[in-house]
């Protein structure tokens, strides 16, 4: 029971990665605060706090925020596990895009981390931003989706400095490409969805795709106190992609 008695707050919960990280901390002894942009959670329990909303807009962070404290008091984990991805060349990406893509992924984390620090206890607490293999290496058609998965990087890089002396612990998990719902309906629209996951995982060390439980192991130990000397680190769960 690795977060026995700690209330965690996972964003991105509705599916793949974010359901399987609300089902490990469940596990652990975790009381949940979830949030997604459905307005229905099946998958939480009567005892879980569920709040639908869009992490762009501060007023409902702020509003998440405050439920959060009237119902736990306290906060001593959140993980960010949410985001967005628009894929194409650069010169065809539209300003529109970019301001998507930036403020689903980093400059909503930002919003989660500024208003739920001041939340944790006396002790400390963790943050745990799930960046992307992408945030570490250049990837054609993805350039801005690497921007903001980078800026994750350095968003916790910076924080994990600044709120050391509070014992406020903040890291990075960067999968790979993983076999959520959203990446296997996308290479069922391929002409041959087989072949393109060979040519997928043949691009992987491992030689396969990580299971979001997998991803959901690695998120949980930055999050326990197993990492608790752990802070402004990355830690790549992609197979061995960033490591030629």
């Amino acid at each position: 029971m690795r977060l026995e008695n700690k209330t965690a707050v996972v964003t991105g919960a509705s599916s793949g990665i974010g359901e399987r990280v609300s089902s490990h901390f469940r596990r652990e002894g975790a009381r949940l605060i979830l949030t997604g942009r459905r307005e229905q959670l099946d998958s939480a329990l009567p005892e879980d706090l569920y709040v639908p909303g869009d992490l762009n807009d501060e007023a409902f962070v702020e509003s998440l925020a405050r439920q959060a404290a009237e119902s736990f008091g306290t906060v001593d984990v959140v993980v960010l596990n949410h985001g967005l991805q628009v894929s194409g060349p650069l010169t065809e990406m539209s300003y529109d895009d970019a301001k998507n893509v930036l403020h689903s992924n980093l400059l909503s984390s930002f919003l989660m981390m500024k208003h739920f620090a001041p939340l944790m206890p006396v002790a400390g607490g963790s943050f745990v931003l799930v960046s992307s293999r992408l945030g570490m290496v250049g990837k054609p058609d993805e350039v801005l989706y690497s921007a903001a998965k980078g800026g994750l990087i350095m968003l916790a890089k910076g924080a994990a400095i600044e709120w050391a002396p509070r014992n406020i612990r903040v890291n990075v998990v960067a999968p790979g490409l993983t076999a959520t719902p959203v990446i296997e309906a996308s290479f069922r629209r391929r002409e041959d969805p087989l072949a393109y996951r060979r040519e997928r995982e043949a691009q992987i060390p491992l030689q396969r795709l990580a299971s979001p439980e997998e991803i959901a192991d690695a998120i949980l130990f930055m999050a326990s106190s197993e990492s608790s000397y752990v802070t402004g680190a990355v830690l790549p769960a992609d197979g061995g992609y960033t490591a030629f």
